[in-house]
């Protein structure tokens, strides 16, 4: 018999840092999802990523209490800030630069995320990362 879907949840949580406490704990518990399997499971798929990155991932829970993940990419934007040494984007976007990244950086950073883009290839996937530059007052060289 095939498992019957209840639902999915987005949670964004650190790489290798999964824990029972607030928000993940309250958000699987009420959904009937066995947290600690949750835990264990996030941080074995993540330990070969930078622990601490923020990875977002979509968990699909079924009626007998089971689930599964899937893990995507830190975000764009935090990359961005890492390439850049800055840690938050320009409080007036447009006006005010508060880093830079070269084109070199803009592609590492459009490989590593090409798989959660909605991009053909590596030039579009560029594109994409240049726009959350621009709108976080980083500035490509």
């Amino acid at each position: 018999m095939a498992k019957k879907k209840i639902g999915s949840l987005k949670l964004q949580v650190k790489a290798g840092q999964a824990n029972p406490s607030p928000p993940v704990g309250p958000a699987l518990g009420q959904r009937g999802i066995n947290i600690m399997e949750f835990c264990k499971a996030f941080n074995a798929r993540t330990q070969e990523m930078e622990t601490g990155a923020p990875t977002p991932v979509v968990i699909t829970y079924y009626q007998d209490k089971s689930f599964t993940m899937d893990i995507k990419t830190p975000p764009a934007s935090y990359y961005l800030k890492k390439a850049a040494k800055v840690t938050s984007g320009s409080k007036t976007t447009g006006r005010s630069n508060v880093g830079s990244v070269s084109l070199k950086q803009v592609r590492e950073i459009a490989e590593a995320k090409m798989k959660d883009l909605n991009a053909t290839d590596v030039e579009s996937a560029m594109k994409i990362i240049v726009g959350s530059a621009a709108s976080m007052g980083i500035e490509v060289k």
